[in-house]
């Protein structure tokens, strides 16, 4: 009986798929993955996150996806496998080194990075070519990571407040320390500019940071919370100028905050109550991204098994509870339940850098899949529209 309504539920979503999803796409994985990042417009590198040997795999992701007419017509509907290899331990954490075939992890045990050369046209292979100390031992959730394109590569990484530094790639060499006494566990690292990044902490301090100066960095308080906010993930969209820039702030209670760059600790541009089960969540998981090409739309993971978009377009300073503009389901609906087994929980998500609509997330059953949501309100008023 079991068999058959978990059959109808998966009739009744694929149909309603038809109507809601303009390409969708899944891959099997055999262990979950909680890093999924672009290497090229076509192709994703994952990794497993188990204690033990894994795989890191670089991706094509199916060529009816990019294609613009006669998608039928395209025989490519499945993912392949470009490049591969196998880590000693888990991968926690992977950034793409723009401008090159190299990757850089961590295992979320330690503040040390592990460099990868994903191969080329001559091998197959993904090798790990070299690694890069941390400036702390021991780390409970291990390093954050950003990159920028840079000549020659460089790569930002710390554990805690007190231990971002930029590394030149090739040489190990020290190009830059945040001074600060402050030893708030990081969240997320993430450059708005060639010169300047922006530093969450757990707690929802900011900090706004100038490499080309030794001037101590601006610091931005958590924003005033409306509950018992355990912990705070962010992200920063992308703009021509770091003055553009704007930053959202998610608590484990699900406030979200929106703020301007220019004036981030002058209180919020606009919050929202959204819906997360913060019983469910496991805290590497929690994802909070602006997309990168459509206004005012940011999309949220980890609380459960669905990601959710929302239009930040509508929201207020008054804290209210929102309601998604779409909701990715599919993680949940294709994975079998019984009373006994954990409920699946998306591992990780990421918005393709060009194409407005197209999404990529991970869940813990090893699932991936690729989606180009249809906009429920596109020809309603106020409804987000692609940058061009």
């Amino acid at each position: 009986m079991e068999d058959v309504e978990f059959d109808d539920i998966l009739d009744d979503w694929f149909i309603e798929s038809l109507k809601t999803y303009k390409d969708l796409h899944v891959y099997q994985l055999e262990h979950p993955t909680q890093v999924i990042e672009w290497t090229s417009e076509k192709t994703v590198c994952v990794a497993g996150y188990s204690l033990s040997k894994n795989e890191i795999l670089e991706l094509r992701l199916p060529l009816k996806l990019f294609a613009d007419e006669n998608k039928g017509l395209c025989a490519e509907r499945d993912f392949k496998v470009a490049h591969g290899g196998f880590t000693d331990g888990p991968v926690r954490r992977l950034r793409h080194i723009p401008g090159t075939r190299c990757v850089v992890t961590n295992d979320g045990l330690s503040s040390d990075l592990q460099v990868w050369d994903l191969g080329g046209d001559d091998s197959d292979v993904i090798r790990r070519t070299g690694s890069i100390a941390g400036r702390r031992n021991v780390s409970e959730r291990g390093s954050r990571i950003a990159a920028r394109l840079s000549s020659p590569p460089e790569v930002l990484h710390g554990a805690q407040s007190s231990d971002i530094q930029l590394t030149e790639l090739t040489s190990g060499r020290t190009l830059y320390k945040l001074e600060t006494d402050s030893t708030d566990p990081l969240s997320f690292l993430q450059f708005v500019s060639d010169t300047v990044f922006l530093a969450g902490c757990c707690n929802g301090s900011v900090y706004v940071t100038d490499t080309r100066t030794s001037a101590a960095p601006q610091l931005s308080p958590p924003p005033a919370s409306s509950g018992d906010s355990v912990l705070w993930w962010a992200d920063a969209s992308v703009g021509p100028h770091p003055s553009s820039c704007r930053v959202v702030r998610l608590s484990s209670s699900g406030q979200a905050v929106v703020s301007d760059l220019r004036s981030l600790g002058g209180g919020a541009v606009c919050q929202a109550q959204v819906d997360v089960q913060e019983r469910c969540c496991n805290l590497d998981h929690v994802r909070v991204s602006w997309a990168p090409t459509l206004d005012d739309c940011i999309s949220v993971s980890g609380f459960s098994g669905v990601v959710q978009i929302y239009n930040t377009c509508g929201w207020s300073m008054e804290l209210q509870e929102r309601q998604p503009l779409f909701q990715h389901r599919g993680h949940v609906v294709s994975s079998q339940q019984t009373d006994d087994s954990t409920p699946v929980f998306t591992t990780a998500h990421i918005w393709h850098p060009e194409r407005p609509r197209t999404l990529l997330s991970a869940a813990s059953d090893g699932s991936v899949h690729v989606w180009d949501w249809v906009d429920p309100e596109q020809s309603a008023a106020g409804s987000p529209i692609p940058r061009t």
